[in-house]
């Protein structure tokens, strides 16, 4: 594949911004690394039945049901192939497609999609391929054609088992629809993730047990557990729902973490509680601040070269996506990560970790010493927020409980 050469002046006739060459990734930086680090594929696919009230990700209802699966995979693969000189020769450890709701793609579409993918990119033979799936659209035998079409781990909307918190969160399934999705993932899938949210409107902590046992009875392996938040520019935010206080959200945390654990699963992230095998390897490449190329209608990216580390945001709008992507130029935003933000962006993904992150790791994935961030280790490690171990830093249990104080120490004076 020829590497198209790109006129310094020239700029993006989408959004008037200039286009950067691949040489310009290549030239002298600031950074060292010396190796790159692991690289995962994120996909969006944008459209939704209905936009949830609390949801601020960028997702857009398929208004009368239609969107076009067709033209919006020809401009994903438009977008990826403009995307390939970036990461040339590196291998790709997982996928995860994501939306909106990725389940409204017909299971021909995804294996296209899938196919499509693996004839332009080199993939691990154990690569882990994570689609979000909603009970909303769920129709039997639906997931195992996802499967048979490669997907290998599903992610399962459900967010509650209860009629009456489905309803408060605005979501188009209700509980038996939940119940349905989640015995036919059971069967279809090895592994598989069930999202659920806690401290919702009106809901107490028997409320919140019912759920998550509940859940725990399909023997989940993986489970994402999320404290619901007011979100800027959502309907919650204009019309705040009633929540429970704090103490009651903390009592909740504490009551699931307990019962996940008697039922054998660890919380090894933040939020995340997996059986053993079972962690998400694409969302632990995340944390780990591994490398990910995002393709689709706003999606985020996050490259590493030798001398610079650089986050790509696609252009938002399906339409305008599909119009750029189809014409190369699908980017809207594309800058390198100052030096003095690496230690904070670090922090924020590899303190959500329960087990921490070496101090070797830190230096190889930001290309920094380890002296950027000495002083906020020390500041945390007084306040015991982390422990220190040889060359490893994990966060204690008063470091999850107040991880943002934690994080907050590394944000570039």
């Amino acid at each position: 594949m020829s590497i198209p050469i790109i006129n310094a002046d020239a700029t993006n006739p989408i959004t008037g911004k200039p286009l950067r060459s691949i040489m310009d990734y290549m030239r002298p930086g600031v950074l060292q690394l010396q190796s790159l680090p692991p690289l995962s594929l994120y996909i969006h696919l944008p459209w939704c039945l209905k936009k949830c009230p609390y949801c601020d990700f960028n997702s857009h209802e398929a208004r009368g049901g239609e969107h076009d699966e067709k033209q919006y995979l020809a401009a994903l693969m438009a977008d990826l192939e403009a995307a390939l000189p970036l990461i040339w020769g590196r291998s790709v450890h997982s996928i995860f497609i994501g939306g909106g709701t990725p389940s409204l793609f017909s299971p021909a579409s995804i294996d296209q999609l899938l196919s499509d993918v693996r004839a332009r990119l080199r993939l691990e033979a154990d690569c882990e391929i994570t689609m979000e799936a909603n009970p909303g659209t769920f129709e039997k035998d639906r997931f195992r054609a996802y499967r048979a079409a490669g997907v290998t781990r599903l992610s399962i909307g459900v967010q509650s088992f209860d009629d009456r918190y489905l309803k408060a969160l605005g979501r188009v399934h209700d509980r038996a629809q939940a119940l349905a999705a989640v015995e036919e993932a059971a069967l279809s899938f090895e592994t598989f993730n069930l999202d659920i949210m806690y401290a919702l409107p009106g809901q107490g902590p028997l409320d919140l047990e019912r759920d998550l046992q509940t859940a725990l009875s399909f023997a989940p392996p993986h489970l994402s557990v999320y404290h619901l938040t007011i979100e800027p520019n959502t309907y919650f935010a204009k019309f705040p729902p009633v929540v429970p206080d704090e103490d009651t959200a903390y009592d909740m945390l504490d009551r699931i973490t307990e019962l996940t654990g008697a039922s054998g699963m660890k919380r090894y992230e933040i939020s995340a509680y997996a059986r053993a095998n079972h962690e998400c390897w694409h969302n632990t490449n995340y944390w780990q601040f591994g490398d990910y190329l995002g393709i689709g209608a706003g999606a985020h990216s996050k490259l590493s070269f030798a001398h610079r580390v650089v986050r790509q945001v696609r252009l938002r709008d399906p339409n305008r996506y599909m119009e750029g992507a189809l014409a190369g130029l699908a980017v809207a935003q594309d800058d390198d990560v100052r030096r003095a933000d690496l230690p904070f962006e670090y922090m924020l993904n590899a303190l959500r970790l329960r087990d921490g992150f070496s101090l070797q790791d830190y230096m190889d994935r930001t290309g920094t010493p380890l002296s950027t961030i000495d002083a906020g280790l020390k500041e945390a490690e007084a306040k015991g927020l982390i422990t220190r171990t040889g060359l490893k830093i994990q966060p204690t249990e008063r470091g999850f409980d107040f991880l943002s104080d934690l994080q907050s120490l590394f944000l570039a004076p």
